[in-house]
Parts: C-alpha cells; sequence; structure tokens
C-alpha cells in the first residue's frame, strides 16, 4: 500500500488474468478454510461453553460491523488498482457521515445516504486533484484530506448543529439531531427456522444456523447494497475492458498509455468512485449504527478498511473476509466482555500451532519456534485466567488487525505501480 514514491516506472506490462482454473483452485482453498475454521469454533464453543461464539446476535452485530470497514476497503481497492494510494478513507467517511446526519434529519434518510455519498465522493476528488493532477505525493495527500475533513466538519457541525431548529430537536456542536432510520427486514419464515436450530446447541449445525441466522435477521437495506456493490466491484474490474483498463493504469500507466488508455480519466474516475464507497460507509454509521452524526464516529474505520484490503491481497473476496474478521472482533468485545473473548485465547493456540507445524514443514525454522514458544504463553494465560482484561478486551479488533497482516503479509502482491507519480508522455 505505501510504496516508495517514485517517478521510474515498473518494468512489467498490464495483463489480464487468464487463470480460471486457478480461480478455481483459490475457491476450492477458501472453502476448505471455511470449513475447517467452522469446525474449530464450534469444538471451541462446546469445550469453553461460550455459545455466544456463533450465536445469531453474533453475527448479526458482526455484519453490523463490518459493512463500513468493508466499504472503506472496497473504496481503497478500486482507488489502488488505479494506483493511487489512499489514505485518505478516514476522511472521506467522516465527511459521509456528516453529509448523511445534515441532510437525512432536514429532509429523509435516504436524501442523507445519497449526500454522504457525494460528501466522499468531493473528498476523493480532492484527493485525486493533488495526487494526479499536482503530483503531490499519495500519503502526504491521503493525510491532509483527513486533517481538512476532521477541522471541515468539526467547524461545520458548529455552524449548523448548535443553535435554532437543529439545537431544539437535539442537535449540539458534536452533533446532529436524529435521522428517520432506513428500512430494516427478516427472511421469513427462514430467521424463525434457523433460530430454532440454533437453540438447540448442537455440534456444528447449530452453529451453521447461528451463523445463516445473523446473515438474514434484521439486514439494513444498505448492507443488501454492500453486498450488491462487493459483487459487481469484482466483475467490473475483473470480468470488463473498461476493468482492465483501470487495473492496468495501476500496473503500468505507460504501457496502458501506449495503447491508447487515457490513464488521467481512469485515475480520476477510480478516486471519485473510492470516495464514494467510503462516504457510503460513513453515512451507514450516521444513519444505521447511530441514526445520527456523531464527531469520531468513524472510530478508524478507514485505516482499519486498508488493513483489511492488504489482508484481502488487493482483492473483493479477501477484502470481505478480511471486513468479516475484523467486524466479528470488534462485535464480541463489544457485546460479550472478558469472558467470551478468553474463549478465543484456546483458538488462538491451536491457530498457532498449527502455524508452528507449517514453518516446520517449510524448514524455517525460526518462525516455527517463535510461534511454538507464544502457543506455550497463550495456553498458560488460557489455563491460569477465567477471563481476559477489560483493557485488552478493548484492543481486541486491532490486535487481531495487527496478527492477520503479520501471518498474510508473505503473500501479498499489491498493483506494482500503485503510489507512483505519472505524467502524461513520460514513456516518449
Amino acid at each position: 500500500m505505501t510504496a516508495t514514491m517514485t517517478d521510474t516506472p515498473p518494468p512489467a506490462a498490464p495483463k489480464a488474468d487468464s487463470g480460471r482454473p486457478g480461480a478455481g483452485r483459490s475457491l476450492g482453498r477458501i472453502l476448505t478454510i471455511l470449513a475447517a475454521g467452522l469446525i474449530l469454533v464450534a469444538l471451541v464453543r462446546i469445550i469453553t461453553g461460550a455459545d455466544q461464539l456463533t450465536s445469531e446476535g453474533q453475527i448479526s452485530a458482526a455484519l453490523g460491523l463490518a459493512v463500513p470497514i468493508g466499504l472503506a476497503g472496497l473504496a481503497g481497492l478500486w482507488s489502488e488498482r488505479s494506483g493511487v494510494v489512499n489514505i485518505g478513507l478516514e476522511g472521506m467517511m467522516i465527511l459521509g457521515t456528516f453529509g448523511a446526519g445534515w441532510i437525512g434529519w432536514q429532509t429523509s434518510a435516504w436524501l442523507g445516504l445519497l449526500c454522504g455519498i457525494g460528501f466522499g465522493v468531493l473528498g476523493g476528488l480532492v484527493h485525486a486533484i493533488a495526487t494526479i493532477t499536482f503530483g503531490v505525493d499519495h500519503i502526504v495527500s491521503g493525510v491532509a484530506v483527513n486533517l481538512l475533513a476532521l477541522g471541515a466538519t468539526q467547524y461545520l457541525a458548529k455552524l449548523f448543529f448548535s443553535d435554532g431548529e437543529a439545537a431544539a430537536k437535539g442537535g449540539n456542536p458534536k452533533q446532529s439531531p436524529p435521522v428517520d432510520s432506513l428500512p430494516n427486514f427478516d427472511i421469513p419464515g427462514l430467521s424463525d427456522a434457523l433460530h430454532s436450530v440454533e437453540k438447540h446447541h448442537w455440534f456444528v449445525i447449530s452453529d451453521i444456523a447461528g451463523i445463516l441466522g445473523g446473515l438474514v435477521t434484521d439486514l439494513s437495506v444498505v448492507t443488501i447494497l454492500a453486498v450488491v456493490l462487493f459483487i459487481a466491484s469484482w466483475w467490473v474490474l475483473w470480468r470488463t475492458s473498461f476493468g482492465l483498463r483501470l487495473r492496468s493504469c495501476g500496473e503500468n500507466p505507460i504501457a496502458a498509455e501506449s495503447l491508447g488508455v487515457n490513464v488521467y480519466r481512469y485515475k480520476y474516475l477510480a478516486v471519485a468512485i473510492s470516495g464514494g464507497l467510503a462516504g457510503l460507509g460513513g453515512a451507514f454509521l450516521a444513519l444505521v449504527t447511530s441514526h445520527t452524526y456523531l464527531e469520531n464516529q468513524t472510530g478508524g474505520r478507514g485505516y482499519i478498511g486498508l488493513a483489511a484490503m492488504i489482508f484481502g491481497n488487493w482483492r473483493p473476496g479477501g477484502l470481505a473476509m478480511g471486513a468479516g474478521l475484523f467486524g466479528y472482533s470488534d462485535a464480541l468485545q463489544l457485546r460479550n466482555g472478558g469472558e467470551t473473548v478468553h474463549a478465543l485465547l484456546l483458538l488462538l493456540f491451536v491457530l498457532l500451532v498449527g502455524l508452528a507445524g507449517w514453518k516446520l514443514y517449510r524448514r524455517a525454522m525460526w518462525q516455527a519456534a517463535t510461534s511454538a514458544v507464544i502457543a506455550v504463553l497463550v495456553l498458560i494465560w488460557y489455563l491460569t485466567t477465567d477471563e481476559v482484561p477489560g483493557d485488552f478486551v478493548g484492543a481486541t479488533p486491532y490486535v487481531v488487525t495487527l496478527l492477520v497482516l503479520s501471518l498474510s503479509a508473505q503473500r501479498l502482491r499489491m498493483p506494482k505501480a500503485d503510489g507512483m507519480r505519472y505524467r502524461k508522455g513520460q514513456g516518449k
């Protein structure tokens, strides 16, 4: 993500993904990992009695927390696939929360949703002008967008929410008046049936019922929209000529230009879409999570979204898994506290033992020994305590972020021209 900024283009020419059989093997590998993970979590639930690990409420809460992270990560994916590093996602989400709260309480939640997207697009265009047109360092521009968004929304909140009709309806310098709710729905019949199976606490079967129940119960319309956007992004970027041209701008813009691609146009469009997706993630927080704009509402989710994007290797499927993992860990510590998080120590022990065995098989002795030592320490922690201290529980999502990135770092493959400055005609 944070590639070294240079004017030297990468040597390789862009090329399309051609391995459909490879994609099939990748899908099979993902399904195998998911099945193994489900069995492992079910075993931990049975051993520890922590039934909340796969309960309907836990999964539903995790989904709600994963959506804004996933949208932020998807925003970063669009931008970085075109070659523009977007550290400014946090600021674009902040703009989205303000836009949704500002317009939402005065008109309707639907218009607030559109305004949140629009404010995010404006933030994306600021980043695009700085990086694409003026060649500003991408990291510097992204940090500047974050600071500008934070300062601007704080000023505008004091201006629009602290007096008059807004104050009379509950507004103040740090929050907007309440906004009407967007529709939520269940899938009739299926939600009740799955909940009935979950209550029996059968091994694996009840776990599957709890997970599926959380995915079909009390769904927000924005959650459905997010799922559609993930699928659409995959199809557009990897199955259309437009997506091939856009990705070629992130792999080798000089080669793309030589083939007639308007690199500036594709980069601008990608960063604007990135801003809109980040704004939608912010609007979700304002309209679905809390039904009001709040200062510092994003809570670093833009940065966690970038981490999920890296975990997913700049692809929508892996990104969705990363966002789900971070949302799950966040929901676990918010809903259940130290006792349920304590059960995860046993799960972490098993994973570390598996990692040590894998590194030993690959003859990475130092890494195998390190994993084994940490596994022993985690097991001792689990056996000698009854719950995890509150301070550590609150840090669970961030600890998971660091662990996941450290374990996945060796297989990452970012776009080759990501973060590099580009000037039209520089290859001539």
